[in-house]
């Protein structure tokens, strides 16, 4: 479908910049920067959709599958070209001259930025910035399918707790979860996993190892329904939690809970990252809170599971009404090793409210 709040944004952006073209360039690992515009699963390895300043939107698709159901989004106006650079010759031929822009031009391969040069003899820009910042504040479209990933999200945890047993694989566990999540909707999920003791200092994809008994199970699970995230971070013990683990959980309880108290329009995300280190500094661990051991204190969802601004301390931007964030203070603690916890969250006007419903505990198989 053709997300027609963003056309209109995007074509107010493209007069306030000046730009003639604005090109939306997506292959497989960033679908995102073509669906805010044609929200298309699209299966080629490629696919542009070209934004003129009166509105028209065209597109180029480089597998015949793609051709129908992105031509039906534009009113037919959808190029197939085997080769992506045959159908940017092809469809940039009589924008000579014309001042363009490019969303996705850091993924964008050079060669097609090249061929961009060389077709409408000027020097493109990067619109990623511009765009990703109009993407940021999620329309009500936008929010009610985050919502139904969310409440996609809690029913696969659901199973992942059901299913979840000693002797089991990694692999068996996600491909249980996996087959769940599709089962019931889910156009794609970006899940990790991991298994163990202290020993453990990350999440990673899944591997042959069996869970044992005093494991911590713990996964970030992320379903995407009509191309929006949801995410859930939850940590799971195979029998009874040692006290080490528990006292772990709460830290990380503490530290998620002051991050969702805190998180409202008019708060500079390293504040929400801050809130959470804090937890961790004033228990004793505040060596454990960079980035020997830590990633992201979260980050904000939508069309991509991992989209800017990042929960970080040295990350400032002031968050707004309708953004979509998780708050996570995953990391490394000598206590029970790896562990994560953390909730979809959505800015409204006064605070934030958790689009997760799964209960904010230990879970135990």
């Amino acid at each position: 479908m053709l997300n027609r709040d963003r056309h209109h944004q995007f074509v107010a952006l493209m007069a306030e910049r000046g730009w003639d073209l604005l090109i939306f360039y997506g292959d497989t690992w960033r679908k995102d920067h073509v669906r805010c515009l044609v929200n298309v699963n699209f299966s080629g390895p490629q696919a542009v959709a070209i934004l003129s300043r009166d509105g028209e939107v065209r597109a180029i698709v480089t597998d015949p599958w793609d051709l129908e159901p992105v031509g039906a989004c534009i009113n037919g106006r959808a190029t197939l070209a085997l080769r992506l650079t045959d159908g940017l010759q092809a469809v940039l031929a009589k924008d000579a001259a014309a001042v363009v822009a490019i969303n996705g031009m850091e993924q964008m391969e050079a060669r097609f930025v090249q061929l961009v040069r060389e077709t409408t003899h000027s020097d493109p820009v990067s619109a990623t910035a511009d765009v990703e910042e109009i993407r940021r504040v999620k329309t009500p479209e936008e929010l009610e399918w985050i919502r139904k990933a969310a409440d996609l999200a809690d029913r696969g945890y659901e199973q992942f707790v059901r299913v979840c047993e000693p002797g089991m694989t990694e692999f068996e566990l996600v491909a249980e979860v996996e087959s769940f999540v599709k089962a019931h909707g889910a156009e794609d999920n970006f899940m990790l996993v991991a298994s163990g003791g202290t020993e453990v200092t990350g999440m990673k994809p899944p591997t042959a190892r069996k869970f044992l008994p005093g494991d911590s199970v713990t996964t970030e699970l992320t379903p995407q329904i009509n191309g929006y995230y949801a995410q859930i971070c939850r940590t799971l013990v195979i029998g009874e939690p040692a006290p080490k683990q528990l006292e772990a959980h709460s830290i990380f309880a503490e530290a998620q809970n002051a991050a969702q108290e805190l998180l409202r329009p008019g708060v500079d995300i390293s504040d929400v990252a801050r809130v959470q280190n804090d937890v961790f500094r004033k228990r004793g661990y505040g060596d454990y809170t960079g980035p020997q051991y830590t990633r992201v204190r979260g980050h904000n969802l939508g069309l991509y599971p991992d989209e800017f601004p990042h929960v970080l301390e040295n990350v400032h931007y002031i968050c707004k009404p309708d953004m979509v964030v998780i708050a996570h203070p995953n990391t490394y603690l000598p206590l029970s090793g790896y562990m994560v916890f953390g909730d979809t969250l959505l800015v409204t006007e006064n605070g934030c409210v958790s689009l997760s419903k799964t209960a904010k505990k230990l879970f135990q198989s």
